[in-house]
């Protein structure tokens, strides 16, 4: 079957077939729904190869991230699906482990399809390859964490401020000892969390103990490791601000199996949300780094840099989603 047949069989012409099948939204329902229809009834499948050879265009779009464990990379990932589904695009979804070298065979398969864009929430570990990529006319758009020099867009959280109204709530319950289990400096999320947590320290007139302080990879089995570092010391934290998300998985478990109640014995906000925070007992504060709003405006910056077209990428332009805090049960003055 041709798009032709489709098209007599619809009623409509052969353009009009066409830009239905290809995405198009500028196409009234009802010739719509015919083409559709008529496409199903005759089993018509668009040759994609060949559309891509007419319109330099594959309609594919690689979403490129550490993992699956992040609450909110599920929700990015699930928005970014949906608002690129709905302009005719389908995502290809590569997990990289955050290894590196991993992400490069990701990056380096996503090129070789001629995609026409890339999505990363990366490990900033590759910056030369991205910096390829966007010569060879592909637009890239760095979300939530991003390296200094990569090239093209970027869309984050406002890390800094969020983990600044962590630690000020913290502060505001009595507390002065806070402990701080956050990710790696060489990520941005890391720096500017920890950026935030010092800067609430400072401006209530307490200066950061190193020995409160500690940093790790983007595993649940950091978070178990970094709350017994903390809690295992004879001058042990009143509270924790659990900045790395990942982490905030293994060290909720390890609370209880610790026999550590909350907020009784330590006082607890993680960074990020997730829906069943809010049913743990008690219910977890948290900073929400607003994903849905993260994915749909990479959504809108990924579809305009494609719009464009070879050679529009825009480098070095980074624009922030605000954070918020929401406040639970597991935050109390400290003891006496």
């Amino acid at each position: 079957m041709t798009l032709l047949d489709v098209a007599q069989e619809a009623g409509v012409s052969r353009s009009t077939a066409s830009r239905v099948l290809s995405g198009a939204t500028s196409i009234s329902a009802d010739a719509r729904d015919r083409v559709e229809a008529a496409a199903a009834r005759l089993g018509y499948r668009p040759n994609r190869a060949a559309q891509s050879l007419r319109t330099r265009r594959t309609r594919l779009v690689g979403l490129v991230l550490n993992n699956l464990v992040n609450a909110s990379f599920h929700a990015i990932a699930e928005v970014l699906q949906q608002r690129l589904d709905d302009r005719g695009y389908q995502v290809i979804l590569c997990v990289t482990g955050a290894d590196e070298d991993r992400e490069a065979r990701y990056l380096e398969m996503l090129a070789e399809h001629q995609v026409d864009g890339v999505v990363v929430i990366g490990t900033g570990r590759n910056v030369a390859l991205l910096e390829r990529i966007v010569d060879e006319g592909i637009p890239v758009l760095s979300l939530i964490r991003c390296a200094p020099e990569a090239p093209g867009e970027a869309v984050l959280a406002d890390d800094s401020d969020g983990a600044y109204l962590a630690t000020e709530h913290l502060l505001d319950a009595g507390h002065r000892r806070i402990g701080y289990i956050g990710g790696p400096l060489e990520a941005n999320s890391g720096r500017e969390r920890f950026h935030g947590y010092a800067a609430a320290l400072t401006s209530a007139g307490l200066q950061v103990v190193d020995d409160l302080v500690v940093r790790g990879p983007f595993l649940e089995s950091f978070g178990e490791k970094a709350l017994a570092a903390l809690l295992d010391r004879d001058d042990a934290p009143t509270a924790l601000y659990v900045a790395n998300h990942e982490a905030a998985f293994g060290v909720l478990p390890e609370l209880r199996e610790r026999g550590v109640s909350v907020p009784d014995d330590v006082s607890l906000i993680c960074h990020e949300d997730v829906s069943w925070f809010r049913y743990w007992q008690p219910a977890i504060t948290v900073i929400d780094n607003g994903a849905t709003e993260l994915a749909e405006l990479a959504a809108n910056r990924v579809l305009a840099a494609i719009e464009r077209g070879p050679g529009g990428t825009q480098s070095g332009r980074a624009m922030r989603v605000g954070a918020r805090l929401v406040q639970r049960a597991s935050v109390a003055r400290p003891r006496a």
